[in-house]
């Protein structure tokens, strides 16, 4: 069969939907530019950090040379080949201004670099990379830290361009010359914050739904009148700042505060116990649930103005009590709005850091609070993409693992 202009209908029908492919991509092309260009690109080449270690190799490129055949297990330290290799960058380093970097880096593995780093380089940039030689002695009186196996062997070990010492450090580990180890008791906290974060973002979901669910239920179910001022209410949180919201619950919910205060008018508690409700799991737990609340309730009343009546009315005419009609007939229609609600909090709950920062304490913070506090005091970027890059495929995991047992195409906002 030919189409008018003679070709084969089966390719004259090809072409046309390609064009037509062609005419829509065009469409959407400058937003998925725009989409690639400034969110795509950026946010892979911070999580690039996670495993971006050159730092050492471009500062240091003869050392990393001449360290490669150096074995830190024999117990001796390197020959003076690596002394004057060092030297030769070091001196470079200094007259570039990197070697404070190059301390900064290392340091995040050995406490104690950077201060190496920074002395030593204001004396190393007077030694002549020719004539001074030989200078191992030279280097261990500037400081004796460069007698140390210790010292040399934190330089070789993070010296590759691409390193799992972020992850490791991620996971309360760390990257040795003997392999992967476990970090010192004390400073093991970052698995903890994973399990915290986990477990509390579950926890305000749990109790957004508990809240959110009742309310819904009432705004889809009232006159049009009384459920659109009902909604308005939910919404006017997000007229007024999260800050300002947040800095209310400190005054609500601190010792002297407001429910303190009430409970123990009502002689529900003793003056002199009063409840601590803030700088700890349940300050943050309150005051996210009530910033995150209109979150779960707009998805489920969406969905919950959307089925009659006149299920209930049938369910119980056939004999069904209102908690079996509720159960079996209303409550099953309502779980793609329970799912979008559940899906949402816990998202950007799991992402929270400014109301977990101010009211939660040390007890309270999550893990997006130390993202945070090594981008912007720390510098530890490496650390901070490798935090997120773990917490990203967390996320993305629960998501698979909710597809599987839910359904994500049963998730609905309407």
């Amino acid at each position: 069969m030919l189409a008018a202009d003679g070709t084969p209908l089966k390719q004259s029908l090809a072409r046309s939907l390609r064009n037509q492919k062609l005419r829509a991509l065009a469409l959407i092309a400058p937003l998925l530019l725009f989409v690639l260009v400034s969110f795509v690109v950026p946010i892979g080449q911070m999580l690039f950090k996670s495993v971006e270690n050159d730092i050492v190799a471009e500062t240091l490129p003869r050392t990393v040379v001449a360290l490669q055949d150096w074995d830190a297990s024999n117990g001796e330290l390197p020959d003076e080949p690596v002394f004057a290799a060092f030297t030769a960058d070091m001196v470079e380093a200094v007259a570039a201004k990197q070697h404070t970097r190059l301390g900064t880096r290392l340091n995040y593995e050995e406490t104690g670099m950077s201060s190496l780093f920074r002395k030593s380089g204001r004396q190393i940039r007077r030694l002549d990379p020719v004539e001074d030689a030989p200078f191992k002695e030279k280097l261990i009186d500037i400081d004796e830290d460069w007698g140390k196996i210790e010292t040399w062997a934190t330089i070789q070990t993070h010296s590759v361009r691409l390193t799992n010492g972020y992850f490791l450090n991620a996971v309360d580990m760390q990257r040795t010359p003997e392999g992967a180890q476990a970090q010192p008791e004390d400073r093991q906290i970052l698995v903890k914050l994973f399990v915290r974060t986990l477990m509390m973002s579950l926890a305000i979901t749990a109790s957004c739904i508990l809240l959110g669910y009742p309310i819904a239920w009432i705004i889809a179910n009232n006159p049009a009148r009384i459920g659109n001022l009902l909604l308005i209410l939910v919404l006017l949180p997000f007229w007024t700042s999260l800050l300002v919201r947040t800095s209310a619950w400190i005054v609500m919910l601190q010792q002297q505060g407001v429910v303190n205060e009430i409970l123990v008018w009502l002689n529900v508690i003793a003056d002199d116990a009063r409840l601590v409700m803030i700088r700890n799991e349940i300050g943050t737990i309150v005051a996210m649930t009530h910033i995150l609340l209109p979150f779960m309730i707009l998805p489920m009343y969406s969905v919950m103005q959307t089925i009659q009546p006149s299920y209930l009315r049938a369910a119980k005419s056939l004999g069904a009590t209102n908690f079996t009609a509720f159960w079996r007939g209303y409550f099953p229609l309502t779980v793609p709005g329970i799912g979008a609600g559940s899906i949402l909090v816990f998202i950007l709950a799991i992402g929270y850091y400014i109301t977990p920062e101010i009211v939660g304490g040390t007890k309270g913070i999550f893990i997006s609070n130390r993202i945070a506090f090594h981008i912007s005091s720390s510098l530890n970027w490496g650390l901070a993409a490798a935090l997120a890059s773990i917490l990203l495929a967390a996320v993305l995991i629960l998501y698979w693992a909710y597809d599987k047992i839910v359904g994500i195409d049963n998730v609905k906002l309407g």
